[in-house]
Order: C-alpha cells, then sequence, then structure tokens
C-alpha cells in the first residue's frame, strides 16, 4: 500500500541523509524518469508520490539547515502533494528559460491551472488545483508553477489500473492547447498511486 503522508518519524537525521544522498538522488531520478510528461513545447508535468516528496523534504532540510524547527514548515508544505489513495498529483511546470518570452507566455495563460484533464477509457477526471493558493492573477497571469490533484472514484481507479489503458492528458487552455498519450511506462508508475 502506497504511504499518503510523511511524518517526523521518516525525516532522517541529516548527518545520515547526508551519507545516502548521492544513493538517494540517483534513485529518485530513475522514479522520476517515467513519472516525467512533456506536454507542447512549454510545458512538463512532473507526477508525485510519497518517495518523490520524502526526497524533496529532505532536500530543503539539508539544504536549508533549518533543523527541527524546520520539519514542520516541510511537512504542511508537501505533504499535500502526496496522492491520498485515490488520486494523482502533479507539479505542471511551464519552463521557459527567456525570461522576456516567459513572461509574455504566462500573461496570456490566466486559468489555464482549470483546464487540464486525464483520459482513458471512456472517463475523463479533470484536475483541480491545490488552494493553497490562487496561481492566476486578477490580470490574468498564470503562475509558471501549478500543483493539480486528479480525484479518480474506485471504478476509475481500477479502469486506470488495467494494462494496456490507453490515457491521455490534455492542456485545453485557448492559448495551450496539447494533448498527449501517456506512455505505458507512466501509466504503470501512476497506477502506483492507489491503494
Amino acid at each position: 500500500m502506497a504511504k499518503t503522508e510523511i511524518t517526523r518519524a521518516d525525516i532522517m537525521a541529516m548527518d545520515d541523509y547526508a551519507k545516502v544522498r548521492l544513493e538517494r538522488r540517483r534513485a529518485i531520478t530513475a522514479l522520476k524518469k517515467p513519472r516525467r510528461v512533456s506536454l507542447g513545447p512549454d510545458a512538463t508535468f512532473y507526477f508525485e508520490c510519497f518517495d518523490t516528496m520524502w526526497h524533496q523534504v529532505h532536500e530543503m532540510l539539508f539544504i536549508e539547515k533549518g533543523g527541527a524547527a524546520q520539519i514542520e514548515d516541510e511537512l504542511t508544505a508537501y505533504n499535500p502533494l502526496i496522492p491520498k489513495g485515490r488520486e494523482l498529483i502533479a507539479t505542471l511546470m511551464f519552463e521557459i528559460d527567456n525570461p522576456e518570452r516567459r513572461g509574455a507566455f504566462l500573461a496570456g495563460l490566466g486559468g489555464v491551472e482549470e483546464t487540464v484533464t486525464l483520459s482513458f477509457a471512456g472517463e475523463t477526471i479533470q484536475a483541480i488545483p491545490e488552494a493553497d493558493v490562487d496561481r492566476t492573477t486578477a490580470d490574468g497571469k498564470a503562475s509558471s508553477i501549478q500543483f493539480l490533484h486528479f480525484p479518480f472514484t474506485d471504478a476509475q481507479a481500477e479502469k486506470f489500473r488495467a494494462p494496456g489503458t490507453q490515457a491521455t492528458l490534455a492542456i485545453g487552455h485557448a492559448k495551450y492547447p496539447h494533448m498527449t498519450v501517456l506512455s505505458e511506462d507512466t501509466r504503470a508508475a501512476l497506477a502506483g498511486d492507489f491503494s
């Protein structure tokens, strides 16, 4: 069964983490590979799980060196991005290196977080943006990073789990209409997020 929450008991001492950090980074890179989905020229979805968030929390603690006082803030920030048994969760990033092009692109992309869907076996799941902050400004500018939840029913999870199920990830925004079919490796990796 997939773990759905990082607790203080899951946190390694930073001295111990330092000893295994390179090995953990290699392992997480391999784990993330099928969980990364490019969509069009500028968007990448990173489907999160317990292990990706465990790694992120440890990296933040290691780099920022905030000690025990920092742990609760990191758990509060990253636990909402761990699937809770009947959902997939993705970080959507619009990755544009040129600052001028990025600014112009995002200025016309307001509400993009409301247009993301995952379709498979006659089902369509509408992504629900993380509710922590509004990631579209009043003047219509989108954030370059979006956090999206894909809630499933039990029946939908079973359909998605079936080997060979074709799943299509799409953004339906008028200024960025793109879709892609998930690879079987990706579908299988994501199916493991259900408990």
